[in-house]
């Protein structure tokens, strides 16, 4: 099974940012792919199960950065 969600994330405006919330999402137990499109904040997750949004959130915040929704 595949789960494929996108969230929005402010505060990104780089490609440091970006490499930033990749690892941290990657982080989390499941995930299989992340792909973070800056101009929009738009970070789609890809993963082997439903992941709660205090997970997502979490892995944003650690990042440094803002789970919006």
């Amino acid at each position: 099974m595949s789960v494929t969600t996108t969230y929005t994330v402010n505060g990104m405006t780089c490609g440091h940012c970006v490499s930033s919330v990749t690892e941290e999402l990657t982080a989390v137990d499941g995930v299989t792919s992340v792909d973070v499109r800056l101009d929009s904040g738009a970070v789609t997750v890809t993963s082997t199960r439903e992941l709660s949004a205090d997970e997502v959130s979490a892995a944003v915040t650690e990042a440094g950065y803002e789970l919006v929704g």
